[in-house]
């Protein structure tokens, strides 16, 4: 190909031709990329007639180390380790010098490409999609918890928003990932559920950052974990029974009433849990009060829809032996998560969604006043 190149600039070997406008030049010693490694070549050189060296397109094209890059951060994210990179190489035919395949050039490699992962996911913009649900979770690995956000547009499309480093119990945390989305183009003006766990930090930094704006669902899968952890197990299983019956009414106020009945019950002998029940409980019922079909109310009853993306993650790190520090770990995850995103399907119940955004605008833009009368 580059021979073909040099033909088409200087014309054909051998051949006088003085309207030619370059000559060959010899050959000098190069690399291309070739099967995920850097293969030592010749390369044909190319001047003009005022004697400047004339660019080979393909040969720069084959110089391309993103394709390195891409490969390495696909085999390690796959499981495979930096020591046996090498050997998951594709053959290229014959004995060729190679370089490029040691340890400590597929490390470099690997963190510049985990690097760009994570400034990609942190400087994404938003503004562009109509996003109708906003998740926010967090995962613990490596004595680290990172807090990841994912958005659903309007239709039904998962994306991964963000990812930042701290608990969601951090107020300072959660300030700072949310104005970073409304700073990226995140649009709320039309309202959006936020998903979110037991967080009182988290759902102050919601009405902080978004006002009425946001519709909160609190996750119903840590709610039922977090008041079960302050019972015994001889209670655990009655308890979360009751807790899912309640979850499964249809209708807003029987539910309601039901979740106020088992914390009257509990109150006695199990204060602790019957505070943790109480603390919130209205909004574990959101989505039943905003009247969703059943099909998008169980997607979006909990957070579980960025567990698939965290699952990812954990699958990912799992050959890591040693972590060293923050920007290691959130450089794995954002890989990780970016690498899930490639699998993302639409969630069930996507066709219903235009249910969901009338129902929020229909929330917002209804005064507090008639809204507890309404739900009362």
């Amino acid at each position: 190909m580059m021979e073909a190149e040099v033909t088409e600039i200087a014309g054909p070997k051998g051949k006088h031709n003085p309207e030619r406008t370059a000559r060959r030049h010899g050959s000098e010693k190069g690399s291309v990329v070739l099967g995920g490694r850097k293969v030592a070549i010749r390369r044909p050189r190319v001047r003009a007639i005022n004697g400047r060296e004339v660019k080979l397109k393909t040969y720069e094209a084959f110089q391309d180390e993103r394709f390195i890059t891409e490969t390495v951060l696909e085999h390690i994210l796959y499981g495979l380790s930096i020591r046996h990179y090498k050997h998951s190489l594709e053959p290229i035919g014959e004995e060729l010098p190679v370089h490029g395949t040691s340890k400590s050039t597929i490390s470099r490699r690997f963190i510049y490409a985990t690097r760009k992962a994570l400034e990609e996911l942190l400087s994404r913009p938003l503004g562009d999609k109509r996003f109708l649900v906003l998740v926010i979770d967090g995962v613990v690995f490596a004595g680290h918890t990172v807090v990841a956000a994912l958005g659903i547009t309007d239709k039904g499309e998962k994306e991964v928003l963000g990812l930042w480093e701290g608990a969601t119990e951090n107020a300072a945390v959660c300030r700072s990932l949310l104005t970073n989305l409304v700073e990226r183009g995140l649009k709320v003006e039309e309202g959006i559920l936020v998903v979110i766990d037991g967080s009182k930090a988290l759902r102050a930094a919601v009405k902080e950052v978004f006002g009425n704006r946001a519709v909160v669902q609190r996750c119903q899968v840590h709610k039922k974990r977090n008041v079960l952890e302050h019972l015994p197990k001889g209670a655990q299983e009655w308890v979360g029974k009751k807790l899912e019956q309640a979850w499964s009414e249809k209708d807003y106020h029987k539910a309601l009433t039901e979740l106020n009945r088992l914390a009257d019950a509990l109150e006695d002998k199990y204060p602790g849990a019957a505070r943790s029940l109480r603390e919130g409980l209205e909004e574990t019922l959101t989505v039943t009060r905003l009247g969703l079909p059943e099909t998008l109310w169980k997607t979006l009853r909990s957070t579980n829809v960025i567990e698939t993306a965290f699952d990812k993650v954990r699958v990912v790190t799992r050959n890591v032996k040693r972590w060293r520090n923050g920007m290691q770990v959130l450089r794995w995850a954002a890989a990780g998560l970016l690498q899930a995103e490639k699998g993302f399907n639409r969630i069930k119940g996507y066709r219903e969604l235009p249910l969901l955004a009338t129902a929020l605008l229909e929330v917002i833009t209804t005064p507090e006043t008639s809204r507890r009368v309404k739900t009362a």
